[in-house]
């Protein structure tokens, strides 16, 4: 196996050729060459290359308005403002950070955590970091929306077993000695992935979002949304910027009413890491108003450091205001968008004939239900083994502690890491394995 090629669907970042290199080194120089910027003794902004703003750069949050408003076609009272966004380093330690400062599950105050099965398969480790190890229910992803009917029969399940406990003193914990102002610590967490799943690669629709606000609204529940695939369109026109379904925060915001000391019941946690380069370490949150957003900023360890990702930010910002993010993102799509026709055309000529599989049309990631009788866990073993072609089972995608079997049929399929050849090469081998395998145990292809 050594000395075959390695065909990985599993890995989810870009091909080394498409990330921007030269235009990563161009806004550097813009950057940094100017012996001083009109910005450098700023305290909303500061230099380049010092301790950033505790809430990061309000220049590079501008830019983030500028294109949020313009690919969502935001009303002017929905619009983001630099004052709703807290700059992060990623998304991955945007969410720590997040159940850090809004979360208690320690003393029972957050009293469950709930995440969308299947699952990106590292969030579970977060969550378990945050003290949640024995606290996570899984709620099945449906079609278009997520189950919310059970959503709802476990948060009254869990209100009816925790409603007349004590927690008085539990801010105690997480709050500073002398704190002028109380944090905000919800009852309950929803994590999900609304647009372009991972690894589903569903998009749930309007209404259902507005549902899960209004069930979140009711049960002091914090929906972390992960806003990293929704400029990942390959629908819509290549010409211009996708227009998305409309995020949660913004949904939330819309119809908020919780005045201007409420905190709202919606994050929108997003990343560069898809549209840019992961190894710029660089996202940003959003919420319906500055509250919960500098809450996050405030923590230690940005009151410490400022911002955790000063220069890079203002790096992607350079890219935002001169134009290159949106010739990046309109050059990724369209290759993603070749990729996930070739996945489609190759997986319905190549595996067997009742095999459950959708056209990709935006994101990384597409979710293959093999027919009943195929083992996946079995089939995508024998790959790797034999073939060195790696394409992880649906065991992969479970939430920790409330597996629903995913691995026995299911697997994730990624379009972003190999190229239209590799990736019709690696199924065509998967379809001769499936192949053998349904002669070998009498099933039908």
């Amino acid at each position: 196996m050594a000395s075959q090629e390695c065909l990985n669907f599993f890995k989810g970042y870009a091909t080394l050729s498409l990330l921007p290199a030269k235009e990563i080194i161009e806004a550097t120089t813009e950057l940094l060459s100017p012996e001083s910027r009109d910005y450098d003794q700023d305290r909303d902004n500061r230099h380049p290359l010092i301790y950033g703003s505790d809430e990061g750069s309000r220049w590079v949050r501008q830019s983030i308005c500028d294109l949020t408003n313009d690919a969502f076609q935001l009303k002017e009272c929905v619009k983001s403002k630099p004052d709703y966004i807290n700059l992060t380093s990623g998304a991955s330690y945007g969410i720590l950070n997040l159940l850090a400062q809004t979360t208690l599950p320690h003393t029972g105050y957050t009293r469950q955590a709930f995440i969308i099965s299947p699952t990106y398969f590292l969030i579970n480790e977060a969550f378990v970091d945050a003290g949640f190890g024995d606290k996570i229910t899984a709620i099945k992803e449906l079609e278009d929306s997520i189950d919310l009917e059970a959503l709802k029969e476990r948060l009254e399940y869990f209100d009816s077993i925790h409603d007349k406990e004590d927690h008085s003193k539990d801010h105690k914990i997480i709050n500073a000695p002398g704190a002028e102002k109380l944090k905000k610590i919800y009852k309950y967490v929803l994590y999900m992935v609304p647009t372009f799943s991972n690894p589903g690669g569903r998009t749930y629709s309007l209404e259902s979002r507005k549902q899960v606000i209004e069930i979140a609204r009711k049960h002091d529940m914090l929906i972390i949304s992960d806003d990293v695939y929704d400029l990942l369109n390959y629908e819509q026109s290549l010409d211009s910027l996708p227009h998305p379904m409309p995020r949660l925060t913004f949904l939330d915001r819309e119809s908020y009413a919780g005045g201007d000391e409420g905190f709202g019941n919606t994050i929108s946690n997003a990343t560069f890491s898809k549209v840019v380069a992961p190894g710029l370490r660089f996202g940003y949150q959003e919420s319906v108003n500055k509250n919960l957003v500098s809450q996050l900023s405030r923590g230690g360890a940005n009151a410490s450091g400022g911002t955790p990702s000063q220069l890079n930010s203002m790096v992607v910002g350079t890219m935002l205001k001169n134009g290159e993010c949106t010739r990046i993102l309109q050059h990724s799509r369209a290759v993603y968008k070749e990729r996930c026709q070739i996945l489609y055309d190759c997986i319905k000529k190549c595996l067997p004939s009742q095999t459950e599989y959708t056209l990709q049309t935006g994101g990384y990631f597409s979710w293959v239900t093999l027919p009943d009788g195929y083992n996946c866990r079995e089939i995508c073993a024998i790959l790797m083994e034999k073939h060195n072609v790696i394409i992880p089972d649906g065991s992969w995608f479970e939430v920790v502690g409330d597996p629903k079997g995913w691995d026995t049929r299911s697997c994730r399929l990624s379009i972003s890491f190999l190229s239209a050849d590799q990736i019709e090469r690696g199924i065509k081998i998967w379809g001769d394995e499936c192949k053998e395998y349904a002669l070998s145990h009498n099933l039908k292809f």
